[in-house]
């Protein structure tokens, strides 16, 4: 095929959506895949009457489904550029509080959903001679707020694995980005679990009320894929606190952190 080639999971709505449609734009033959095959139709769509678009039912906790997604485009596009392992969950709660079954949901899906993907991509982009993988982690991957430890665990985790594979696969001609974006509008929160009703509630406003929807946050990642940077953060006020993060005494940051954390956990919404 004469264009490039991306693949997103979880392309049918909220940031994976938007960042298809920015792939669209710019002339790439896009491949979503997604669990919401009702979804999936209306994105599909939407990028057909772009250019050249399919869409597959992918579910990132089966390897076997991005397996299948790697054959499909091998076969029909003759592999792929660009892959983005977008698909992902929310959650909130206490350590004490959040349960353990709660826990290896979201592993399975934030963690090793990522870990399916590049692995089966990295096995295509080899053998091809070159690819970008690119992981979607967040702020929460950098920067760890309280009653958020099995969000941030996970995406950490995302942002430690993107690390490694950017040493590991620089010999094979294959780029490696993470994104670490804050929070954003989005129907992410659609899927959280909490392990009590304020960390649900404070979850959904935090997405709800954010300042930049998808489609912004879509543009600046895509110009930083194009760029090849490695840490892609679209927030500005991301990027400052991750820089205070790293430049301070860990206790004068604690002690920032805690006030700031304190307001945004107690903050409640006007009636």
């Amino acid at each position: 095929m004469g264009s490039k080639r991306v693949f997103i999971t979880g392309g049918a709505s909220g940031l994976g959506r938007a960042l298809a449609n920015r792939f669209a734009d710019a002339g790439y033959s896009v491949c979503i895949g997604d669990v919401d095959d009702g979804r999936g139709a209306e994105a599909l769509a939407e990028l057909k009457a772009k250019g050249t678009a399919h869409y597959v039912n992918c579910d990132v906790t089966h390897e076997s489904a991005l397996q299948s997604a790697a054959d499909w485009l091998q076969s029909n596009w003759g592999g792929v550029d660009v892959v983005i392992n977008n698909a992902g969950v929310a959650s909130a709660g206490g350590i004490g509080e959040f349960s353990m079954d709660d826990w290896e949901w979201i592993v399975n899906i934030n963690l090793l959903g990522v870990v399916r993907g590049c692995k089966v991509f990295t096995t295509l982009m080899r053998e091809q001679g070159s690819g970008h993988i690119v992981n979607i982690a967040s702020l929460a991957g950098l920067i760890y707020p309280p009653k958020m430890a099995s969000y941030c665990a996970t995406k950490a985790a995302v942002v430690a694995l993107s690390e490694t594979m950017t040493l590991e696969l620089d010999p094979d001609n294959i780029k490696v980005s993470v994104v670490c974006p804050s929070f954003f509008r989005t129907n992410l929160a659609e899927s959280v679990r909490a392990s009590d009703p304020d960390s649900q509630a404070a979850t959904q406003r935090l997405v709800n009320k954010a300042k930049l929807g998808a489609e912004e946050i879509a543009g600046r990642v895509f110009n930083s894929i194009e760029k090849g940077e490695f840490y892609i953060l679209p927030h500005p006020e991301g990027r400052s606190i991750w820089r205070l993060k790293r430049l301070l005494p860990f206790n004068i940051y604690r002690a920032r952190m805690l006030k700031q954390t304190a307001r945004m956990m107690t903050k409640r919404p006007r009636s």
